[in-house]
Parts: C-alpha cells; sequence; structure tokens
C-alpha cells in the first residue's frame, strides 16, 4: 500500500532534536487525533480531525523546580490506563502527570540532584503505562514505577526498578496476554542494553539484553518480541522472553530516532536521522514460530532531520512525523 501526503498541522515552533520527539493519542468514538511534541521549556498539545483540520490546543510548560535556568522538557507521552488516560511530561526538573487534554495538572514528582555528580545532566526520560502504573526512566539509570489510581491524584510512586547503569532512553509495554512468567515491559538505556520485566504489584527482571557500543533510542513490544531501534540504524528483533536474536535488519544509514507499533496489524514503523521512514511488517512464521519481517513502504522527509514518527491508529494506515527546523507535523495515510 502506498501512502499519500495529507495536509500538515502547523506548529508554532519547530520540534526540538530530542529522540521519540511526537506522542499521538487516538480515542476511539471520538473523530479527533491528539498529537504532542515538545520544543524547549514547553510541549504544545494540538489536535486534528481526519480532514485535517487543526484545532490547536495549549501549551504546556515545563514547572520549574528548583533550579537557575528554565527547565527544558524531554518528552511528552499519553499513557492509556484501564480506567482513565493521563499526560506525562518528562524534564530536567521533574515528572508532570496531567489529565488527558493537559488542562490539569494532579501530579508532580520533583527529581533530587542529590545523589547525581556536578557535571551530570539530571534529567526524565522514557515513559510507559502497563496496567495501571506509570513507568519513567531516569538519568540515573532507574525506573520509577507510578500507582496510578482510577481517578483523582493520589499519585503513589510504588516502587524503583534498578537494570540499568546509564540513563534509560524508552520504555515499552503491552497488555499481558495472560501466560505465566509474561514478559510485558522492556527498558532501554544509553548503553544499548534491555532489561524485560514482568510487571505487577512488584515488578520482576526477566532477562537482560546486552547492548553493543551504540545506544538503543527507542524500543517497542509486539506479541512477545521486542523491536529494538539503534544508534548505528539497525533495528533488531528478539524474544521478549528469553532475549534470543530473531532478526537485524540494517534499516536505517543513520541513528534511529523513533519506532512505532501498530497493535492491530504488526507493523513496525522505524524513523531515523537519515530522513527516511520505513514501515515494516513482522509476523511469526507458522512452522518454526520465529518473526518474520518484510518490507513494505520507505518516506523519505528531504533536508529534515527526522525526531519522531508515530502511527496515527493501530491499524497502522496512517502516521505522522516531526522533524528538528521543521514548523508543521507531517501526515500520511495509505490510498
Amino acid at each position: 500500500r502506498m501512502f499519500r501526503r495529507e495536509r500538515s498541522i502547523p506548529l508554532r515552533g519547530s520540534a526540538a532534536a530530542l529522540c521519540n520527539n511526537l506522542s499521538v493519542l487516538q480515542l476511539p468514538g471520538r473523530n479527533l487525533t491528539h498529537f504532542g511534541v515538545v520544543h524547549g521549556p514547553s510541549a504544545q498539545l494540538l489536535s486534528a480531525a481526519p480532514e485535517g483540520v487543526p484545532l490547536a490546543q495549549r501549551q504546556l510548560q515545563a514547572k520549574e523546580g528548583a533550579g537557575v535556568s528554565p527547565p527544558l522538557i524531554t518528552q511528552v507521552h499519553w499513557c492509556v490506563l484501564p480506567f482513565r488516560v493521563l499526560l506525562v511530561l518528562t524534564s530536567h526538573r521533574g515528572i508532570q502527570m496531567y489529565e488527558s487534554d493537559g488542562s490539569v495538572m494532579v501530579y508532580w514528582h520533583a527529581l533530587d540532584a542529590g545523589d547525581a555528580s556536578l557535571v551530570q545532566a539530571v534529567f526524565a526520560r522514557g515513559i510507559a503505562a502497563s496496567g495501571h502504573f506509570i513507568c519513567v526512566g531516569m538519568w540515573s539509570g532507574r525506573v520509577l514505577v507510578f500507582d496510578i489510581p482510577a481517578k483523582g491524584p493520589n499519585i503513589v510512586l510504588s516502587e524503583e526498578l534498578a537494570g540499568h547503569q546509564t540513563p534509560v532512553t524508552d520504555i515499552a509495554t503491552e497488555p499481558a496476554q495472560g501466560q505465566d512468567c509474561v514478559a510485558d515491559m522492556v527498558t532501554a538505556d544509553d548503553s544499548g542494553l534491555l532489561c524485560v520485566w514482568q510487571s505487577g504489584p512488584e515488578f520482576k527482571l526477566l532477562t537482560r539484553i546486552p547492548g553493543f557500543g551504540v545506544p538503543c533510542p527507542s524500543v517497542q513490544l509486539w506479541q512477545g518480541t521486542i523491536a529494538a531501534g539503534y544508534g548505528n540504524g539497525q533495528v533488531r528483533l528478539y524474544e521478549a522472553s528469553t532475549g534470543t536474536l530473531h532478526v537485524q535488519i540494517d534499516a536505517h544509514a543513520r541513528a534511529i530516532c523513533a519506532l512505532d507499533l501498530a497493535p492491530e496489524v504488526g507493523k513496525l514503523l522505524s524513523a531515523a536521522e537519515d530522513t527516511f521512514v520505513h514501515i515494516w511488517k513482522l509476523s511469526r512464521s507458522p512452522e518454526g514460530g520465529y518473526i518474520e519481517v518484510e518490507h513494505c513502504h520507505g518516506e523519505c522527509v528531504p533536508d529534515t532531520q527526522v525526531c519522531g514518527a508515530r502511527f496515527c491508529d493501530p491499524a497502522g494506515s496512517s502516521f505522522a512525523v516531526t522533524g528538528y527546523d521543521l514548523a508543521e507535523i507531517l501526515r500520511f495515510s495509505s490510498m
């Protein structure tokens, strides 16, 4: 299936040059798609109807916390929980959680720079929901697990996961399918190490997948398969439960900045600093049960340092792209 450019959505400023710098929320039953993009000390939330008529929403600022310089936002991400949707914003000062439209801040967690050396930047980055928990990665390599009530602001930091020695880059989760010992969360870091977890009232580290000298900026999880995108342009597919490498794809000529998955169809999107966005189809072979990959589509976004890309629907029939120095969100949909 070919994709064509749709009407793009104007931004007030360009997207910051950060990995995973686009979040998309499509609420079933509402004919609106919501987009979140980070630039500097603020995040922009926008909505658009399918015809592309943009409805500008709001600008969110990083909460100051203690510190001299204005804090920079590192990521914005919608977390879909069983009973509510929260918008989570991470920065060099803390973690902010809002109602999904950004209207009310329900929780603020300040980062404690006490255990950081003076040269080390303190920040949070890597956000994902697992059941009624929201997990957020830290510069220290720790992952904070917040227990989220069905409503209201009584959010509790329930545990800190120690699996990484370098800053966390990204976190991926998928709903547990109900088997024993199910691997339903993976965390990635700047050294390329992946940690695979079983979520629960207490999270359990199941396996570690060692890196190979390059960071892993983006990671996804689909039906027990980990898709990891690396700083050398490779995408690697691992078995989540064992850490076995299934497939290695030399997908891009430059560092990967974003991966996304369309869960209904097993499509994987990869975007990189080489100006390309590729779409791959994942499937399990009926005989051996191993993962097979087929390239479906490649889209060049010329003269743009791509920094975010996401599918806009669970069937993977449309996707959006952000770039540094690009004052719009580009949208593509299948013909």
